[in-house]
C-alpha cells in the first residue's frame, strides 16, 4: 500500500545545504500498522510529508496504491488521510459542520458529506460531540476530531503524526482502541509517529527506525529486540571481589554479548535470559559464591533505540522543523483542511 524508494531531501539555509533526509526505503503492506520512529533530526517528519505529497522528495520515489506521489498527488490525496500534530478544527465551528465541509472540500456532495460525518463520528464515538464546538472539547475528544477529518473522504491509508501527543494515558488507550476498530472493520492501513516507545511497542505490527536520514532498523518490536537489545540477567553478590569473580565466570557462558560489574551487582546481556539465569546461578553455587538478589530484564524499545543510536528517543524537530521553508507544504493541517 506505501512504497518509499531512496527518499532523499534537502533544503536551503543560508549558504549552508541540510540533509534532512538521505536514503530512505521501506513498505507498508494493505492492512498493517508502521510505526515510523527516530530521534532528534532523524528525518521522520520530512519522510512523512513527503509520502503525504506535502513535500516534493529531492530525490527518490513514493508510491501510494501504486499510484506515484509525485506524477500523480491529486490521486494520491484521494487515497489517503493525513492528522498533524497540532489540531486542525476552526475553534467556533461546530464539529459536524467542520466534517461536512472538509466533506466537501474532498469532493463530496452535500448529502454524502452530511453522512459521512454522521458516520466517522460514530466510528470514534464522538457523536454526542457534533453540535459542540473544538474549543469545550477535552485533548482527547479534540484528537478523536482530527481523526475525523482524516477519515471523512474515506481513505484507504491514514497518516498520523505523533496523535497522542500530550493526552493522558486513559486518552491514549482509548483513542488506540478506536484506531484498532478501525483497522478491524475497515481494513484500513495506518502508518504513525510516536515518540512514546510503549505505544509503538504495543500497536504497532511493524517499527521503522530512522536515524541521520537513513533508515537503520526494521522488523517487530519483539524482533528489534530480541536482536539489537537482548536480555538481560542481573545477580547481586556479596561484596565486590565476589561481583568480579561472577562477571568473569558470566563471560564464558554461551550466549553472553556483554558483561558489566557496579559495585556488588553484575549485569549481564544474554540471548536468553530465562533460561539462562538458573544455570548461572548454579555456576555461581559451585564456585561457592553468595548471591543475595537474582533477575531478569526484558529489553524494551528504548534499549533498542540505545543500542543503535547512543541516545534515548526524544521529543523535537529534525532538520526540516529548522530550514527555512516558506510554502503551504510545511501546515500540519490534514490535506484540503479547511481554515478558519
Amino acid at each position: 500500500m506505501i512504497r518509499a524508494e531512496g527518499l532523499r531531501r534537502t533544503f536551503k539555509a543560508g549558504k549552508e545545504t541540510i540533509e534532512a533526509v538521505r536514503d530512505v526505503t521501506f513498505g507498508v503492506a494493505t492492512g498493517e500498522l508502521l510505526a515510523l520512529l527516530g530521534p532528534n533530526g532523524a528525518g521522520k517528519s520530512t519522510t512523512l510529508r513527503m509520502l503525504t505529497t506535502l513535500l516534493p522528495a529531492t530525490a527518490g520515489s513514493v508510491r501510494i496504491a501504486g499510484f506515484d506521489a509525485a506524477r500523480e498527488p491529486g490521486r494520491v490525496r484521494e487515497l489517503i488521510g493525513y492528522v498533524g500534530q497540532k489540531n486542525a478544527s476552526g475553534e467556533n465551528h461546530r464539529i459536524r459542520d467542520e466534517l461536512v465541509t472538509q466533506g466537501r472540500c474532498h469532493g463530496l456532495s452535500n448529502g454524502k458529506a452530511r453522512r459521512r460525518a454522521d458516520e466517522v463520528l460514530e466510528i470514534l464515538g464522538i457523536g454526542d460531540l457534533a453540535a459542540r464546538t473544538p474549543s469545550t472539547l477535552s485533548g482527547g475528544q479534540r484528537r478523536r476530531v482530527d481523526i475525523a477529518l482524516g477519515l471523512v473522504h474515506n481513505p484507504r491509508v491514514l497518516f498520523l503524526d505523533e496523535p497522542t501527543t500530550g493526552l493522558d494515558p486513559h486518552s491514549r488507550a482509548a483513542l488506540w482502541d478506536r484506531i484498532q476498530l478501525l483497522r478491524r472493520d475497515h481494513g484500513i492501513t495506518v502508518l504513525m509517529t510516536t515518540h512514546y516507545l510503549d505505544e509503538a511497542d504495543l500497536v504497532a505490527e511493524r517499527i521503522v527506525i530512522v536515524d541521520r536520514g537513513r533508515v537503520i532498523a526494521d522488523g517487530t518490536a519483539d524482533a528489534l529486540k530480541a536482536e539489537l537489545a537482548g536480555d538481560r540477567m542481573h545477580i547481586t553478590a556479596s561484596d565486590t571481589g565476589a561481583a568480579r569473580t561472577a562477571a568473569g565466570l558470566a563471560d564464558r557462558m554461551p550466549g553472553v554479548s556483554e558483561v558489566t560489574a557496579e559495585g556488588r551487582t553484575v549485569h549481564v546481556r544474554i540471548a536468553d535470559a530465562d533460561a539462562a539465569l538458573p544455570a548461572y546461578l548454579r555456576l555461581l553455587d559451585r564456585a561457592a559464591l553468595t548471591v543475595t538478589r537474582a533477575g531478569v530484564r526484558r529489553p524494551s524499545l528504548d534499549d533498542v533505540f540505545i543500542n543503535l543510536t547512543g541516545r534515548r528517543l526524544e521529543e523535537s524537530g529534525d532538520a526540516y522543523a529548522t530550514a527555512t521553508m516558506t510554502t503551504a507544504t510545511t501546515t500540519d493541517e490534514p490535506i484540503g483542511a479547511p481554515h478558519a
